[in-house]
């Protein structure tokens, strides 16, 4: 596994020191509402998420060699699941972004028992269209 961003080593240790899902749950819904906000002119159906049931818009940008995502969706449990997955990869390289292993990571936050195949599917959609941005750009 490539080295976990300063952001993802929080949030495992956040997650992995509550015990239930209440309170997992709980805090999910609190990354969420510390996403960012998205610019109301990246809301645009270019960078809708394709596969989620949920709106997702996700926009990435290349900084020295290192990707940077911001993303919003209209889902509270989907912005907090896509705040994790933003804590994973902000700050990887494409190489390292190609190598992320999506239900490992939500396995170990404790979360990914939890994780509807609608909501798998749509965060894998999400990391699919990093990956095709950080190819694009790369």
């Amino acid at each position: 596994m490539s080295h976990l961003p300063v952001d993802a080593v929080a949030a495992l240790q956040a997650f992995q020191a509550v015990g239930n899902w209440e309170q997992r749950a709980r805090m999910l819904m609190q990354w969420g509402e510390r996403l960012p906000v998205l610019a109301e002119q990246d809301k645009i159906e270019a960078n809708l998420v394709q596969g989620c049931e949920s709106l997702v818009w996700l926009v990435g940008r290349l900084q020295d060699g290192h990707w940077q995502f911001a993303a919003s969706s209209d889902a509270r449990m989907i912005r907090g699941l896509v705040a994790l997955l933003l804590a994973r990869v902000n700050g990887l390289s494409a190489a390292e972004l190609q190598a992320v292993d999506l239900p490992d990571w939500f396995n170990q936050l404790g979360l990914s028992r939890q994780l509807s195949p609608s909501r798998s599917n749509g965060l894998n959609a999400v990391l699919q269209r990093m990956r095709a941005l950080s190819c694009m750009q790369s």
